[in-house]
């Protein structure tokens, strides 16, 4: 798994998690605005990116890597953590396994409730048409018909459109598997963080099912709709309003 780091490593440290298919330039705008006040990592998730050839196995998995990474990097202790769809399943297991882990943590959109129609359909759906919808070409085209205030900055598009090919069918197989399959662990209930969940008022209802099925399980979270967004919109679009609500949270 690689790491790309942003700010001084003396500052508190923010880990911040993308989704399936992205890699870590979807906080890049993030990164770069957070960075004089933060220390920022951003990995890159097996399976996705420059790691493409690296088999994707597990959120649980992913989680057990990202923790040896912080117990050898940052003492075992992040100040905030964050991760949006499958990055936030990972930051909810990731929750899960250490209860001082991080003293804030913003899951956007973090999946925590099993979808067993929704794993058949994505494995049709990807079967029979995932080398369309990731192919190079497909996704030029994608990237010009998103709204005005959705376009992605050119050095971005150019890192989504090296990066989204790249993923194979596989890892996707296994994302869609295991995303679909995961459930709170009881553990997560001995959690020490402050934590906000957020998810977009366009979003799927399993999505809002698992923010409330979070929020009654988790002590001292904060369950924030936000109008009019879709599923990873704030994050991968909108880095100005993530940050100005993060820090806002941050500092609270």
């Amino acid at each position: 798994m690689k790491f790309y780091e942003y700010g001084d490593k003396n500052l508190p440290s923010i880990m911040l998690i993308h989704g399936a298919g992205w890699s870590y330039w979807l906080y890049l705008q993030e990164a770069r605005l957070l960075q004089h006040k933060y220390h920022v990592i951003l990995p890159v998730i097996d399976g996705h990116g420059e790691e493409a050839e690296v088999p994707y196995t597990s959120t649980e998995e992913i989680a057990s890597q990202l923790l040896d990474y912080i117990d050898h990097n940052n003492d075992g202790k992040l100040f905030a953590l964050s991760g949006v769809s499958l990055g936030g399943q990972i930051a909810i297991e990731l929750l899960s396994r250490r209860a001082n882990l991080a003293e804030k943590a913003i899951i956007e959109s973090g999946l925590c409730i099993p979808q067993p129609a929704l794993l058949k359909y994505s494995l049709f759906v990807y079967k029979h048409f995932g080398k369309w919808m990731f192919s190079k070409k497909f996704n030029q085209w994608a990237l010009t018909m998103l709204p005005k205030q959705m376009h992605l900055p050119d050095d971005i598009a150019k890192l989504y459109l090296r990066d989204i090919p790249a993923v194979k069918v596989a890892t996707m197989n296994r994302v869609f598997y295991t995303y679909y399959k995961y459930e709170l662990k009881d553990s997560l209930k001995n959690s020490q963080s402050d934590i906000i969940y957020w998810y977009g008022s366009k979003e799927m209802k399993c999505i809002k099912a698992s923010g409330a099925l979070f929020q009654a399980t988790v002590k001292n979270c904060q369950l924030i709709e936000l109008p009019g967004y879709r599923h990873s919109e704030i994050s991968a679009y909108h880095p100005e309003e993530w940050v100005e609500r993060a820090e806002a949270f941050f500092n609270h």
